[in-house]
């Protein structure tokens, strides 16, 4: 379809975004307000925004396209998310309760007040890395599909679409903060939600298939495999892998991560929040259902009309995540073609504006002090917190143009592995202060041990068929790096002479 009609839509959208920005921050763009929008968000708007937050671009095409990678991938995936559901109900039932019981503005305020000043920089330091990675990697994705079917028709060149979505994203985010974010998040989710149902739609109908025979076709695809319980040793797929990598990815990259927990924290009181997050849970599960089923339909789809997977411009591979657009763009009409655009949109950039937001508010918080100031409203710190909220735009810009460089894997591949390493020691700094409640710690060593960790299990990583017997790790390595860092800090650990409250 023609390129002009996806960019018109496109505009139309961010107008949109910016008109709800000006309306919900018109009023107030303090900090109280830009941090957790005054505690004061309605938990099933935080609920169902989180859902674009936490499923991305990511999900959306990634997933998909993995369905029917030459690896046999098929519905393995949803094995990782039944740990997923299982690491939200922790969340929930444990982090959560501390958070509110602590009023925290920041996470990482509870390793200062448990572990010592070292330890708090150096876990806000490894959120600050590990967003600033995953973020990227997550709107590097949508910027390559814009990028392939829109910009590329007009000549603009990779940096100058990297450099309009971020423009665009900081334009609706700078003033209201969390605040706006949760209201155009609900948005985006809105577009993300209905853009799976409808694409499944508009592809049952080019198969001319009714919704009971598409289940049925999925069945009988040879892609609906969910469960694999072959080769524990040597194969990425078991269900204990998946399972276990589900669950602890999800505690630290939701649970220990400032971006997803800033939202629970807006809420009213513990109650409301704990309600949001049990929802959140049951709708995460439902819709990577529909997922998965998007994929192995788009993989019915590509068979029957001859479709191959598209060959990445750089490596000359097959690459997966094009599978997705280059159906909705270019062998479906017009309709499923916008569809399938704002859905992508929507999912990426609900991820991304969260994600900057988050970003200037550990900075300000856990560097500058800004919780620790007389005066945390004065002119002067807005104007240093809109200022850092620019150089973490610059920042995402710089990673996604050396991701455009280097990048060769499958998107959703890349983020979890490198979760694996950088999330890995705040699971062991969150579980030595919950569970060692009557140790210490020599705080100077800790920077020292969190660096250790991960180069420890990268390592184990690239040698464990030679260490471990031909034992391949996946996303339970997060769990490794985890216990590492655990172990390191319980070496550097003294008694202390009471036990911690917290």
């Amino acid at each position: 379809m023609a390129p002009i009609v996806l960019l018109s839509f496109l505009i139309g959208y961010f107008i949109l975004l910016i008109g709800i920005s000006y309306l919900t921050s018109k009023n107030s763009s303090d900090n109280s307000n830009f941090f957790i929008a005054n505690r004061n968000s309605k938990w099933y708007l935080v609920a169902f925004g989180m859902i674009g937050t936490a499923l991305s671009g990511v999900t959306f095409i990634s997933v998909p396209g993995e369905v029917g990678a030459p690896a046999g991938n098929e519905f393995k995936y949803f094995q990782f998310v039944l740990g997923n559901a299982i690491g939200f109900i922790f969340i929930a039932t444990i982090l959560l309760p501390l958070y509110y019981r602590m009023r925290l503005t920041s996470i990482y305020t509870y390793i200062e007040q448990r572990l010592g000043i070292y330890s708090y920089k150096t876990a806000a330091s490894i959120f600050l890395i590990s967003r600033t990675i995953g973020s990227s990697f997550r709107l590097y994705l949508v910027v390559i599909v814009l990028q392939r079917f829109i910009f590329d028709s007009y000549g603009i060149p990779f940096w100058m679409t990297v450099l309009i979505s971020l423009a665009l994203i900081w334009s609706y985010t700078f003033k209201g903060g969390l605040k706006t974010i949760i209201i155009t998040d609900t948005l985006q989710t809105v577009f993300l939600v209905s853009s799976v149902f409808l694409t499944i739609y508009f592809i049952c109908s080019g198969l001319g298939l009714n919704i009971p025979q598409a289940f049925e076709t999925i069945k009988e695809s040879g892609y609906s495999k969910i469960f694999f319980f072959e080769n524990f040793v040597t194969s990425k797929f078991h269900f204990s892998k998946q399972l276990l990598g589900g669950i602890f990815v999800t505690i630290a990259m939701v649970g220990l991560d400032q971006d997803l927990m800033q939202k629970n924290l807006s809420c009213k009181n513990i109650g409301e929040a704990q309600k949001n997050m049990f929802t959140f849970t049951g709708i995460f599960v439902l819709i990577n259902i529909f997922f998965l089923s998007v994929g192995a339909l788009l993989y019915v789809y590509a068979s029957k009309n001859g479709i191959a997977i598209p060959l990445d411009s750089i490596t000359g591979k097959p690459r997966t995540d094009f599978l997705f657009p280059e159906i909705a763009l270019n062998h479906l009409s017009v309709v499923p073609a916008i569809v399938f655009m704002l859905g992508l949109t929507a999912a990426t950039f609900a991820t991304t504006d969260s994600a900057l937001t988050a970003l200037t508010t550990s900075f300000c918080v856990d560097f500058l002090g800004f919780d620790k100031k007389v005066n945390p409203n004065a002119v002067s710190v807005i104007r240093t917190r809109h200022l850092v909220h620019i150089a973490f735009s610059i920042l995402m810009f710089v990673a996604i143009f050396l991701f455009n460089i280097a990048n060769n894997t499958t998107v959703v591949n890349a983020i979890f592995k490198v979760a694996s390493y950088t999330y890995g020691p705040l699971l062991g700094l969150y579980g030595f202060g919950l569970f060692m409640k009557n140790r210490g710690i020599r705080d100077k060593l800790v920077p020292f041990i969190c660096l250790m960790s991960p180069a420890i299990c990268y390592v184990l990583n690239d040698n464990s068929t030679i260490l471990m017997g031909g034992y391949i790790f996946d996303n339970e390595l997060i769990v490794v790096n985890g216990l590492i860092t655990f172990i390191g800090l319980i070496l550097i650990s003294k008694p202390s002479t009471s036990q911690t409250q917290f």
